[in-house]
Order: structure tokens, then C-alpha cells, then sequence
């Protein structure tokens, strides 16, 4: 007799590498400073990404500063935030937000919001 599989378990470490894969891959395609790759890192709450700092406006070193953070919330939604670097907070921009909503404000950016 044949057994008939169920479904696949989907693991929460599965779930997290999946979603840090998507917003490298949107992180690509970004208008601002393309040249440069981004660091994409899992926290408690989400995701905190990173950036060689281009424009020197932050860091006059053109070290790592952080660009934005993505925030997981209930039912599928997310929250992003902008770094003040002025203060070393971050602030909310957008809240209850697909991740694909969220990622093309993000990668777009047309104020400077998140890549300074």
C-alpha cells in the first residue's frame, strides 16, 4: 500500500531564512546606491539592515550604519522604520504594511529617508 505524504513542516528558522532571502533579493533592485551591498540581520522583532555609508553624511568613514528596520507584527504585516542618527532611534515611517509595500518604499526612497 502507498502511503500519501502530508504536507511539508515548515520550520521557523526555514520561515526566517526565507524572508531574509526575499529582502536581499528586493534590496538589489534599489534606486540608491546599488553599488554597495547591504547586510540583511535577523533580530528579535525582524530585520535590521545595514549599509556601507556612501555619501559620507553619517559616517565619514564610509563605515556600516544602519539603513532601516522591518518589523514583523500579527497577520502577515510588517512596520518600517528609518534610523535618526542624529538621535541613534529609530523611527517609524510606515505600520501595518505588506513586506512587498514596504520593501518598494524602501528601495525607492525618493525622500532620503533610509539611505542618508
Amino acid at each position: 500500500m502507498n502511503a500519501v505524504a502530508g504536507p511539508a513542516r515548515v520550520s521557523g528558522a526555514q520561515i526566517v531564512d526565507l524572508v531574509q532571502r526575499r529582502l536581499e533579493q528586493a534590496l538589489r533592485g534599489r534606486a540608491r546606491y546599488r553599488y554597495v551591498k547591504p547586510r540583511v540581520l535577523h533580530e528579535s522583532v525582524g530585520f535590521r539592515i545595514q549599509s556601507p555609508c556612501c555619501s559620507r553624511n553619517v559616517d565619514p568613514s564610509g563605515g556600516l550604519i544602519d539603513i532601516a528596520l522591518l518589523v514583523a507584527q500579527e497577520q502577515g504585516r510588517w512596520s518600517l522604520c528609518a534610523r535618526d542618527h542624529a538621535t541613534a532611534t529609530w523611527v517609524k515611517r510606515m505600520e501595518d504594511q505588506s513586506l512587498e509595500t514596504l520593501l518598494d518604499a524602501l528601495c525607492t526612497d525618493s525622500a532620503r529617508e533610509f539611505w542618508p
